[in-house]
């Protein structure tokens, strides 16, 4: 795996050389500050050559031989054999097992990307950075009225353009906000009203029709459990109308149905699948603001959440959110400040405190001390990154999503530009 962890009296020159990489990469890659400081625990990422073979998740299936899969990941079985030694007392392959496929092949997946365009400037250079490893842009810049009409908050028409000359499709994303939080009581009055329901659904098509919009992505929190079916109805009327555009929901995290719980009770996975064109689960927050710390985004409790996801929702419409951000936590209040991967990362640095990782979870983490108070720092790096793609990989799902590409993590987009393939 191209990832290597810093121990303890390593330095760039010794890493460079042991890689054959320039520190001049290591450092753009990895998004390292100047003065070349490096802490125990730091994950590098370390592009290999192209021409050096990837390791695959795969999990086999019913009929599976190891001679298909050989065919179709275009190995050998000698090859499959060598990576996973416990396979050679095995009389035949049995369905459910996870192995190890060293091939050429690169995995491909659809990827959004969420842009909050506060600066629409700001905004268009990020999807002109990242649009080869874009599928779809989401435009957070939406949101409703009493009455269920959609209107746009912030600027994004020369966004929308930008984004389609680059062959990334614009989708208008639409949240129910007040004054920039999740309203329940606002998105529960319009979808019980079937007049509000109708003036959302024609509203929305006429905004994506005039700002030459691809579709939609639905992003309502907090739906009142009461208004689970008026919710499938409204998808249902708007997926009508917007015909072949694509319908993009968006849904809290969950494991199992709960249909009273305020937060993930209105989402019923098995119907917004029927409905939705992509289905993208919200594998974020799990270590929440103003929460004790705690990894964002865990990689036990996101494959808890695609087993649950994929038992009501056909693989291939599923989506899982990779968040782009780690949370920073003074002790014991949990008053939390987010940032950035690489901020994170790079507070880490500032601070000489070394990283650790918890490798159920797949996070880093380390605490360090600020103005005689206690801060905790759970992130995402590069070790988290490809956790998730593996996830993805073995569960044969769509793709995933960013919140959001305005926040800095390199490490992830080189990544995603030299070991997968963005559908486009």
């Amino acid at each position: 795996m191209p990832v290597h962890v810093v121990q303890s009296g390593e330095t760039l020159w010794m890493i460079s050389r042991k890689y054959k990489i320039s520190i001049s990469n290591i450092i753009s890659i990895n998004g390292l500050p100047a003065g070349n400081q490096l802490t125990p625990g730091l994950a590098l990422y370390l592009p290999q050559p192209m021409s050096t073979l990837r390791q695959r998740q795969y999990r086999t299936q019913t009929g599976d031989t190891f001679w298909k899969i050989a065919i179709r990941y275009n190995t050998t079985i000698e090859a499959i054999l060598d990576l996973n030694p416990m396979l050679a007392s095995e009389p035949s392959l049995r369905p459910g097992m996870v192995i190890s496929i060293p091939t050429n092949q690169l995995m491909e997946l659809s990827t959004l990307g969420f842009s909050v365009p506060y600066s629409e400037t700001a905004a268009i250079q990020q999807v002109t950075n990242l649009a080869k490893q874009l599928t779809y842009l989401a435009v957070a810049a939406y949101t409703l009225t009493d009455e269920g009409y959609a209107y746009v908050q912030l600027e994004d028409r020369n966004l929308v353009s930008r984004s389609l000359s680059l062959g990334v499709l614009p989708l208008l994303m639409i949240r129910n906000q007040v004054d920039s939080e999740f309203s329940a009581e606002l998105i529960g009055r319009v979808l019980g009203n079937s007049s509000f329901r109708a003036n959302l659904v024609q509203s929305l098509v006429q905004l994506v029709r005039e700002r030459r919009y691809r579709g939609v992505s639905i992003d309502f929190e907090f739906i009142p459990p009461g208004r689970r079916n008026d919710f499938l109805t409204f998808l249902r009327e708007l997926k009508n109308a917007l015909g072949p555009l694509t319908l993009h929901v968006n849904v809290h995290a969950k494991t199992t149905d709960l249909p009273t719980n305020p937060i993930v009770g209105a989402y019923d996975y098995r119907e917004i699948g029927r409905i939705a064109d992509i289905v993208a689960v919200m594998t974020i927050d799990y270590g929440y603001p103003g929460g004790p710390p705690d990894p964002v985004s865990p990689a036990w409790w996101v494959e808890d959440v695609i087993l649950y996801a994929i038992s009501q929702i056909i693989p291939k419409k599923v989506q899982i959110a990779m968040p782009l951000y780690g949370y920073d936590k003074v002790v014991p209040s949990n008053t939390t400040i987010g940032r950035s991967a690489l901020a994170a990362q790079n507070i880490a640095l500032a601070n000489w405190r070394p990283i650790q990782f918890d490798e159920k979870a797949k996070a880093p983490f380390y605490s360090y001390r600020q103005n005689n108070q206690e801060h905790v720092v759970w992130f995402e790096d590069i070790r988290s990154f490809i956790s998730k793609y593996n996830l993805i990989d073995l569960y044969q799902l769509l793709g995933t999503t960013y919140w959001q590409i305005e926040l800095a993590a390199p490490q992830n987009w080189t990544y995603v530009r030299n070991e997968l393939v963005v559908q486009r």
